[in-house]
């Protein structure tokens, strides 16, 4: 079991340092991201979306709520992944398969997503009236410097990868669970969809092409218990046949003269 546990962290580990690598070149092309920045934006206020700006000021005037939600953008997807991860490796072994395709697959759309439209976050429009929170209580992730420097792409806002990979958390979790319980998993992408919006760090249209390429990927991978099925079904037993003897041939009657009647 450690060997397995050992062996899926080092691929997932060689994934994501591949889309790392692929998401800090995509940072090389993102003379578009400011216009991208004002078309998402005025989209959302044709739409009637809530203004990022206005869910984050209720935020910002409880200072505990913001820095959860800064504690919350930084570390609890990679909390998320590796508790979902191990618990189907140990518990539920035969969803695991399915469950790292669609990750994977959704992992490597985004990719084309942030090469495709570089998109800068809000935090960096500050004319939007939307402030970068991780710097304003010294907890960013990115640091202060709007600039790309290395691998790193302050720029590949569209899709939200935090609300994706939620999504596919809680319906991994209600799929797979058995208790009551699990349907409060739910809670955990509404959750993080707002921790995104009001850190600065999304539009809310990030993360619903997030949720849309997780329903891409689930369409190509199939649903999950069809997928545990198909992996988890032995072949169907061949039919034993017991080989008949065949019946012995009926006692042949052979013909008795009667006494005296020899032909004359």
């Amino acid at each position: 079991m450690w060997w397995r546990l050992g062996r899926e962290a080092l691929v997932l580990g060689s994934l994501w340092l591949l889309y790392t690598l692929g998401r800090g070149l995509a940072g090389r092309h993102v003379g578009s991201a400011y216009g991208n920045a004002s078309d998402v934006w005025a989209l959302e206020r044709r739409l009637g979306w809530p203004d990022e700006a206005a869910v984050q000021a209720f935020a910002l005037d409880r200072t505990w709520l913001i820095r959860a939600a800064n504690d919350h953008y930084r570390y609890v997807h990679w909390i998320a992944l590796v508790l979902v991860t191990g618990w189907l490796l140990v518990r539920r072994p035969e969803h695991y398969r399915w469950f790292r395709r669609v990750l994977v697959l959704t992992t490597a759309l985004a990719l084309v997503g942030h090469a495709a439209y570089p998109l800068m976050p809000p935090r960096l429009r500050p004319d939007f009236g939307v402030i970068d929170t991780g710097v304003r209580f010294g907890q960013s992730v990115y640091g202060p410097d709007p600039a790309n420097t290395g691998l790193l792409n302050q720029y590949a806002a569209m899709p939200s990868m935090h609300v994706g990979w939620a999504v596919l958390f809680a319906l991994t979790g209600i799929v797979v669970a058995r208790t009551r319980w699990r349907w409060l998993a739910v809670l955990h992408p509404a959750v993080t969809t707002w921790v995104v919006v009001v850190t600065g760090n999304h539009y809310w249209l990030d993360g619903v092409v997030g949720a849309a390429l997780l329903g891409a990927a689930l369409t190509v991978s199939g649903r999950p218990i069809r997928a545990a099925r198909g992996a988890a079904a032995p072949a169907p037993a061949r039919p034993r046949t017991t080989r008949r003897r065949p019946a012995p041939p009926p006692p042949s009657r052979r013909r008795t003269r009667r006494p005296g009647s020899a032909a004359a």
